[in-house]
């Protein structure tokens, strides 16, 4: 099982930034699919961005051009940038590796004025 660490959240302003990080445990990294995933209270779990083991990225249409997914797979991590932040993007934002099924603890992100 691999373990994966998000951190990063915290409170935000309306238009505000922040970066969230994951990082991982395990062999063979590089190769592997992950992704970001939210969930706000009362709803269901989405998924936010994907980022494939070569760099092709997949967004969520409610967060295209605001959020940026990266990777280094040297140190391991994956990475999301969250730009123009909305109060609507309150959540618990959770990293995952798909093929293994691995979650992490999830990090709050509350943005609110």
């Amino acid at each position: 099982q691999v373990q994966l660490v998000e951190s990063g959240g915290g409170l935000v302003q309306p238009g505000g930034s922040l970066r969230l990080s994951c990082a991982a445990s395990g062999s063979f990294f590089g190769f592997y699919t992950m992704g970001w995933y939210r969930q706000a209270p009362g709803n269901q779990r989405e998924m936010v961005a994907t980022i494939t083991g070569s760099g092709s990225t997949n967004y969520a249409d409610s967060v295209k051009g605001r959020f940026t997914v990266s990777r280094d797979n040297a140190k391991k991590s994956v990475y999301l940038q969250m730009a123009s932040l909305k109060p609507e993007d309150t959540a618990v934002y959770y990293c995952t590796q798909p093929s293994s099924g691995s979650w992490g603890q999830g990090t709050q992100v509350t943005v609110s004025s």
